[in-house]
């Protein structure tokens, strides 16, 4: 049995208030914290002298080790476009658990990350949800497949058009989607002795069946009216990546119930589409109802400013609690991962990050890092970042 206690910290639980005392890790576990508790004779202590005490953030839509950086062609593994519908595609199959970003992201503070395949495909494959410290990826799954990607909008539509191919148009890419979704609908409707080997009707099924979320890139209202209205055709659980005009029907995206995870932020108008972006979308969308997570899409934006980008909201109206929580509980809660990760409560991974003081003031840095109860990242006496051996 280990058991650790993380004392003088200012514990920030994202569930619950604040306060200033300590955290105790039982075999990679919280087994208890607050501002009193005592501690037990056989624990190794860790005096935080102060710092705050964070649960280890989340980014839930990334690219990170399947879009690596520095390697060009040879590290692009993002889109297999070679087809329309590729559902049966699966992310963890491309994923270099050693590449550079990782390491970026344990130094952010990041400890949990969503990576998907990307959005060149109307339906572009199965995402997979990750801890961020692993020497193989199949060691650092937190849930297999978490989502199933697909895009609307200017992605497929200009891949194919270029190709002058089914899907050039925005009507082409619904139909695209709706034809895979009604082909697979049909093929689980047969007695199981009955279906052929389909590996693609099998992925969609597990989305109709509402065992995972179908994961919409979207950026135009227009489009994610449109996906609003597939969700509501097929009866599935939609989960809107970007949004970046979501503010504008705001209501009817709270009406739905349907999440947005909103990013990136700190980039240019580089398309049509993206036009519109505001840092102020998190909090307006938040205040309209919506759950909101903030994302970097990794390495559209690197993944350790993600902390950048909720304090970037902060700053346009969003408040400060409900920005950590964008980061935090909320793509926890997105992802179906909230019994394990996203706040610091009795039972949860020890996925715990002690930062120098309030991470949303971008001048502080993180001191120490644990995943599962496990130190994976603290500096040396020159301040600089050491990752523990994966």
């Amino acid at each position: 049995m280990t058991l650790t206690a993380i004392t003088h910290a200012h514990v920030v639980p994202i569930e619950g208030a604040p306060f200033d005392g300590t955290v105790l890790v039982r075999d990679g576990r919280i087994a208890d914290l607050g501002p009193a508790l005592e501690i037990p004779a056989d624990a190794e202590v860790v005096d935080a002298g102060g710092g705050w005490l964070l649960p280890g953030f989340i980014d839930a839509h990334v690219h990170l080790g399947v879009d690596e950086e520095g390697e060009g062609w040879a590290g692009q593994d993002t889109n297999e476009m070679t087809d329309p519908v590729m559902a049966a595609a699966r992310a963890i199959d491309a994923i270099n658990p050693v590449e550079v970003g990782f390491d970026d992201a344990i130094i952010g503070g990041i400890t949990t990350v969503n990576v998907n395949p990307g959005s060149g495909n109307p339906i572009g494959g199965l995402a997979v949800a990750l801890h961020t410290h692993g020497r193989v990826v199949d060691e650092m799954v937190l849930r297999s497949p978490s989502g199933l990607k697909a895009a609307l909008g200017e992605n497929p539509k200009r891949v194919y058009g270029e190709r002058n191919q089914t899907p050039s148009t925005r009507l082409g890419v619904a139909l695209t989607i709706r034809q895979a979704l009604a082909k697979a609908r049909a093929w689980a409707a047969k007695p199981a002795e009955e279906r052929d080997a389909d590996l693609v009707s099998e992925a969609l099924a597990r989305v109709l069946e509402r065992e995972i979320p179908w994961r919409q890139h979207s950026h135009r209202a227009d489009d994610i009216a449109t996906a609003l209205r597939i969700a509501e055709e097929f009866g599935i659980d939609l989960v809107l990546d970007h949004g970046t005009e979501s503010y504008l029907i705001a209501d009817r995206i709270a009406a739905a119930g349907v999440p947005v995870l909103y990013g990136p932020l700190i980039v240019s108008r580089s398309k049509v589409e993206v036009r519109h972006r505001t840092p102020k979308a998190p909090g307006l969308l938040t205040e309209a109802g919506v759950k909101v997570s903030i994302i970097t899409d990794h390495p559209v934006v690197p993944i350790e400013f993600l902390i950048d980008q909720a304090a970037l909201a902060v700053k346009h109206g969003m408040a400060p609690a409900e920005a950590l929580r964008a980061i935090t509980l909320n793509p926890a809660e997105v992802l179906g991962l909230a019994e394990r990760v996203g706040s610091l409560e009795v039972g949860k991974d020890a996925d715990l990050v002690l930062w120098e003081g309030d991470p949303l003031d971008v001048r502080h840095r993180t001191l120490r890092v644990w995943q599962g109860g496990r130190e994976v990242m603290r500096r040396d006496a020159s301040g600089e970042p050491v990752i523990a051996p994966r």
